[in-house]
């Protein structure tokens, strides 16, 4: 059997999910767009994080890309500082490495997530990011 040459995933045919209280802190909705069937490994989804709103602490076996799509955000990788980022911004979070994303304060951000599977796993998911550790130390804006 031949695979065919395209796949078109059409917008709408995914519901849009609450973001488990498991995984995020505050209104979270994941828009998981897809997931590419083996031998393929790469997955994407928008998140959108309300006002105060983030990721527990997490890492993922083969890294992750975030581009920012709306607003501010911030993001902040174990042992560094919490850098703030904006609409347009790209974030790779190396493979591993433990790390938390959401978004600022008092203003809402939507990234489009790029994860890959290694073992049917994209995500190891971790302790809540504290009210502390959110509003922790200075913020990095450039």
């Amino acid at each position: 059997m031949t695979q065919a040459a395209q796949t078109i995933i059409r917008n709408g045919t995914k519901p849009s999910i609450k973001g488990p209280e498991a995984w995020f802190t505050g209104n979270v909705r994941i828009d998981n767009l897809f997931q590419i069937e083996e031998p393929g490994r790469a997955g994407g989804a928008i998140v959108t994080f309300e006002p105060g709103a983030r990721s527990h602490w997490h890492a993922h076996p083969l890294g992750q890309i975030l581009v920012v799509l709306s607003g501010v955000g911030w993001t902040q990788c174990e042992g560094g500082a919490r850098t703030e980022i904006r609409a347009g911004d790209v974030v790779s979070c190396s493979c591993g490495k433990r790390h938390w994303h959401g978004a600022a304060a008092t203003t809402a951000m939507s990234h489009f997530a790029v994860t890959e599977l290694l073992d049917g796993k994209n995500t190891d998911w971790m302790e809540p990011v504290t009210d502390a550790q959110y509003h922790a130390g200075p913020l990095v804006t450039e």
